[in-house]
């Protein structure tokens, strides 16, 4: 479950498909009837949604493309074995059937799943969609050329580890089998309990041989979705779908398919964005965007306006902000001085320094606060909102520091209200009070992310942030602290360098449950078991604020992204 490019799709993500390094909990749209603002609130078929976007739609390939429930965008051209449920809320953390008839049939160990493809599906072009063209699929994202997806196939499937894809290798993987053009099997070298949530990912998006370009088919894939591709230019930076007409709903029972085009604009700044779509003029009336929050200055301005405010969508994505010690480095590897820091933190100051109550969640558990992670409220170190201080120096004189101590707290440039100076100075404050100096250490984004995830530069104290996957415990604790994902020649995660067999263990026995509800028990419970040992500071879940045209009808934000969901929206 290693995943060597995550934090920083996720810290980019305060842009893509996931976007903003930030995401919590609790459930969909709080500001905006669900089913749009205006007169007429009834979804119709036709007209163009316009999407403005700050990242570009980059590496528009099945195989490169690191998505989650199936990405936004990449979600309207390719189908998967298995989508997220497009739905409000919690109901939008789950995983449901897409291109197959269920989520999967496991073995008893959990080492084979089987699925069997829905008939009648099409591709574009009308001709069918065979199991035989999704391990072909499958199989390309291993090609070296055709890097960026997600390193779990790799992982889990069996003898797959050294396979170079299907240019090199002809013999393909056989770990894989399609007994007949509707079965495919996948034979895994351990039990994984959530493949259902893996096979979400773009790799699962079928590829028929015969129109593979390589490289070079990302300019027109081969649509399985509602919408094929006509145009992609700059390399993501407009992209135009018209519809499939070969999709047919009565095979796709998740994607709405209202306006006949969508009309992707990328590489603009936020605040135009916001602009734009705060003046909803034009095309800017049938307009949203999938990775744009709303600032606080902007959502200040927003909440004063009774029109605007009734176009505020608010998500929620798996996604916590933290404090991380490498207990490599003095004096954090004195758990006392890592308690008195979770004890000195004052959280209202933090969650203000993120841009307010509106936009970031206090945080007390590293899991975020939504059921499908296995969410179990604890607080290992009670110092209320605003700290304790007392407390942190009592805990600093047991330490050995009953004069106080100097630290140095890493942190980001960018301004992401995340990893970012202004969360930086508010711990500095509230550290300051309990007789830790903090000096601050800022780096520039990219910089920053090279240092903090390598074990050979890893500072003692820094900000991080991760977000998960898929919407469970999994994805989210065993990166940070399952020891064999130690990495010490490339992105390491884990930097408290937990390797605890009792945590090893309890990780791989929660992976053989095929019960999600049984297992997210399971990792809550392993949640607050290393949270009493005070590897990190849960700080903030952050909240998505994104306004959308006034035109836009049938808002549906689901848990499991955070984000408008594009598939269902119509225009009027």
């Amino acid at each position: 479950m290693r995943q060597p490019s995550v934090i920083a799709r996720r810290v980019a993500a305060a842009s893509v498909s996931l976007v903003v390094a930030a995401g919590a909990a609790a459930c969909g749209p709080k500001d905006n009837d669900a089913k749009g603002s205006g007169g007429d609130s009834t979804p119709h078929k036709g007209g163009t949604l316009t999407v403005l976007n700050s990242e570009p739609q980059t590496d528009f390939d099945p195989a490169r493309l690191y998505t989650s429930g199936g990405g936004n965008v990449p979600s309207l051209v390719f189908r998967t074995l298995t989508t997220r449920n497009r739905a409000n809320g919690a109901d939008g953390a789950k995983v449901v059937p897409d291109l197959a008839t269920d989520t999967g049939r496991p073995s008893k160990d959990a080492t084979v799943w089987t699925y069997t493809l829905k008939k009648g599906l099409t591709y574009e072009d009308g001709t069918p969609i065979t199991s035989a063209d999704i391990k072909y699929g499958i199989e390309r994202s291993f090609a070296p050329e055709l890097s960026g997806g997600a390193p779990y196939l790799r992982d889990w499937l069996a003898g797959a580890a050294d396979y170079q894809g299907p240019y090199k290798d002809k013999k393909g993987l056989s770990a894989i089998e399609t007994p007949d053009d509707r079965t495919i099997v996948f034979h895994l070298n351990k039990p994984e309990g959530e493949f259902p949530f893996l096979a979400t990912q773009t790799q699962f998006a079928p590829v028929p041989r015969s129109k593979d370009t390589g490289t070079k088919y990302e300019e027109h894939p081969v649509s399985s979705g509602p919408y094929e591709v006509v145009e992609n230019e700059n390399d993501g930076e407009h992209v135009l779908l018209k519809r499939n007409p070969h999709w047919s709903a009565a095979t796709d029972d998740q994607r709405k398919a209202y306006p006949d085009t969508i009309d992707v604009r990328s590489g603009l700044d936020s605040s135009v964005i916001n602009q734009r779509l705060s003046a909803s003029q034009g095309a800017d009336a049938a307009a949203v965007t999938t990775d744009t929050n709303l600032g606080p200055a902007e959502l200040a301005k927003v909440t004063g306006d009774k029109d605007l405010a009734a176009r505020v969508g608010t998500g929620h994505f798996g996604y916590t902000n933290y404090i991380a010690f490498n207990p490599a480095v003095k004096p954090f590897d004195n758990p006392k001085v890592r308690e008195a820091i979770a004890y000195a933190v004052d959280r209202s100051s933090v969650v203000n320094a993120a841009g307010g109550s509106a936009l970031a969640e206090p945080a007390t558990t590293f899991l975020p606060n939504q059921k499908s992670f296995g969410y179990t409220p604890y607080d290992p170190f009670p110092a209320g909102p605003s700290g304790n201080p007392a407390k942190a120096r009592q805990l600093l004189a047991q330490a050995g520091y009953k004069n106080g101590l100097t630290v140095t707290l890493t942190h980001s440039n960018a301004k992401d209200f995340a990893t970012s100076p202004e969360i930086a100075t508010a711990l500095q404050d509230a550290l300051k009070k309990a007789g830790i100096t903090v000096k601050l250490q800022g780096l520039e984004n990219n910089d920053y992310r090279d240092t903090v995830h390598n074990v050979k530069t890893e500072p003692g104290f820094f900000l991080a942030g991760w977000g998960a996957d898929w919407p469970s415990g999994g994805p989210f604790l065993a990166p940070i602290f399952d020891g064999r994902q130690i990495v010490k020649d490339g992105a390491n995660f884990n930097a408290s360098r937990l390797d605890d067999k009792s945590v090893n263990d309890e990780i791989d026995s929660i992976n053989k449950l095929t019960d999600l509800d049984a297992a997210a028990k399971r990792w809550g419970a392993l949640d607050k078991k290393i949270g009493e040992r005070a590897l990190v500071v849960p700080l903030f879940h952050p909240v998505y604020k994104r306004l959308y045209g006034k035109d836009v009808r049938n808002i549906v934000i689901g848990d499991w992204t955070g984000v408008l969901d594009i598939s269902q929206v119509a225009v009027k």
